[in-house]
């Protein structure tokens, strides 16, 4: 399996995930040309994507997915909240709805050799999602835009091979910050970002033998910096209690506007 991150952060998201037969894209928050760019520099273009999914409607998540799919038809996959969402956003253009597939409840979904598996999360959005997609015995899970780890989320997220997590926010940018302070309650909220605090500890219950990577994602330009949620994450790993420490993953940060280093496991 292979991941790449193609931009991360509060001005848009966009994810690769796929194997030598089949590629996908989590989100799609940029503009095309961008897309096109990360995809080219692993051999790809968006004519060989053989689906988007959505993790919520929120336009650093859908910006640049209705020039996408009217360019290339591509499949979109998502919960019918999320689909009510996308389709009642103006700036996203008209996409024709027969290219949407809603999610069976939370049902697992088949896409050539990739199982996309949906999970429930707290955000301020319709119906978000989180993804576990699985590629033979590989295992992936990417969760961002989570505003409380849920025991649910806990176990959901067990025996991962690599993980792309959320690091939204150091807790001290956000305080003193000049965001006004609705904002600032919302982020920190139950439907908000986790912190880099929170997003340690959340790996600290999901740690296993199997994790390789964990690439830190969703970073916020304003309240964070990829050197302090890398370093907070590190610490939150050394100092939980569990056998592992952070020598034993391959921890990285995604890049905000630009792709990341490809990850093959």
């Amino acid at each position: 399996m292979r991941l790449l991150s193609i931009a991360s952060g509060s001005s848009g998201n966009c994810i690769y995930v796929g194997d030598e037969n089949t590629h996908i894209l989590i989100d799609a928050g940029i503009s095309g040309k961008k897309v096109e760019a990360g995809l080219k520099s692993i051999g790809l273009s968006a004519a060989d994507l053989h689906a988007i999914f959505i993790t919520h409607e929120h336009i650093d998540h859908i910006g640049g997915l209705g020039v996408l799919a009217r360019k290339h038809r591509i499949p979109i996959y998502a919960t019918k909240g999320t689909i009510y969402g996308i389709l009642n956003t103006k700036s996203v253009g008209k996409i024709d709805e027969g290219l949407f597939h809603p999610f069976k409840g939370y049902g697992c979904c088949q896409i050539g050799e990739l199982t996309v598996d949906p999970l429930p999360i707290s955000h301020d959005a319709n119906d978000p999602v989180a993804y576990r997609i699985y590629c033979g015995k590989k295992r992936l899970g990417i969760v961002t835009d989570l505003g409380i780890v849920t025991d649910e989320i806990v176990d959901g997220f067990q025996d991962m091979d690599a993980l792309f997590i959320e690091a939204n926010h150091d807790e001290r940018m956000l305080q003193v910050g000049a965001y006004p302070y609705y904002l600032k309650k919302r982020i920190a909220g139950k439907k908000g970002h986790l912190s880099n605090e929170s997003s340690g500890k959340f790996l600290n219950n999901i740690v296993n033998d199997h994790l390789k990577y964990i690439m830190l994602g969703h970073l916020s330009h304003e309240n964070n910096l990829p050197e302090l949620a890398y370093e907070a994450v590190r610490l939150e790993i050394n100092m939980g209690d569990n056998p592992y420490k952070a020598e034993d993953f391959y921890i990285s940060v995604a890049n905000r506007s630009e792709p990341s280093p490809l990850i093959e496991f």
